[in-house]
């Protein structure tokens, strides 16, 4: 049985072939690069998609941070909303409380509307009586 290195060294591996064939593919002016420019290309090309990834990690921050500012600005509306809403359940129940108030004093006040009226008319008939009197 092959141990790994030796299955990882034979020239049929499919990662050796893609090694080789990448090799060929990378060519300066027809010939393949040799093992230093090799290395400065790998370190350019990794510098290159490290920078790229950077990129892209703090574009993902700024809209995790925008998403962020939205939830926080929609949470605050949220609770305005619902501070309304109680407020509006207490006005209501305000309201009622109000109504039933003047459901129940609608009784006494039209009495004392009658009475007063009452009254009032006692008077000017007791006025117009004093002034007949005195014209008489």
């Amino acid at each position: 049985m092959a141990t790994t290195k030796q299955i990882l060294e034979q020239p049929n591996f499919p990662f050796n072939q893609r090694t080789k064939s990448w090799r060929t593919i990378i060519s300066i002016n027809g010939s393949p690069m040799n093992d230093d420019k090799e290395e400065e290309f790998s370190r350019s090309s990794l510098a290159l998609f490290k920078a790229k990834e950077d990129e892209i990690e703090r574009w993902q921050m700024e809209v995790r941070d925008r998403v962020q500012i939205k939830l926080g600005l929609a949470e605050e509306a949220t609770k305005r909303l619902a501070e309304r809403q109680i407020s509006r359940k207490e006005v209501s129940a305000i309201r009622k409380r109000v109504d039933a108030i003047n459901r129940e004093l609608k009784p006494l006040r039209d009495e004392l509307v009658t009475e007063s009226e009452e009254l009032r008319m006692a008077k000017l008939e007791e006025l117009s009586k004093s002034i007949y009197i005195s014209l008489h």
